[in-house]
């Protein structure tokens, strides 16, 4: 299993932080695989850890967002990716954002896109589980800024 781990360290992937309004909190987690699986209708796809709470949250609320993080947004990729953070605006306290309004979710910005989705498909995956989500709304495009990846266990930035 070791080596499945350093072989798929070996591709770059897009952060990603996915949000989304509980009744009580803003909860949110930093992805590692968010992606766009179709243009019409426009789907994306996350693939969450099944035991974590997101992914519970997740199961129970279909409208969430997700903000693709900019080199310069390090600090929101590891603060939403600490074990027993707490909630999301408490994450995003300093931090310029806005609440989704399609979806309520909290929507980080500074990064190189953000948009709402509503999930339509849920697949259960190994260890994971994959929510396929209609595209509500880009909520901004920054395609000047450089986008924030991970590789071989770091967060780098492209360009």
């Amino acid at each position: 299993m070791n080596e499945f781990v350093e072989a798929m360290g070996q591709v770059p992937t897009g952060v990603t932080v996915v949000t989304v309004k509980d009744e009580r909190d803003d909860v949110g987690a930093t992805v590692g695989t968010f992606t766009s699986i179709s243009l019409d209708p426009g789907l994306v796809m996350v693939s969450m850890e099944s035991a974590g709470y997101l992914n519970e949250l997740l199961l129970r609320r279909d409208r969430w967002a997700a903000s693709v993080l900019s080199a310069g947004q390090k600090a929101i990729a590891s603060r939403f990716a600490t074990a027993g953070r707490p909630g999301a605006r408490l994450l995003l306290a300093g931090t310029p954002h806005h609440r989704g309004a399609l979806s309520g979710a909290l929507v980080v910005d500074g990064g190189v896109a953000a948009l709402e989705a509503e999930t339509v498909k849920v697949v259960p995956a190994g260890d994971h589980t994959l929510f396929v989500a209609r595209v509500l709304a880009v909520d901004y495009v920054a395609p000047g800024l450089a986008p924030l990846v991970r590789l071989r266990g770091r967060y780098r930035p492209v360009g």
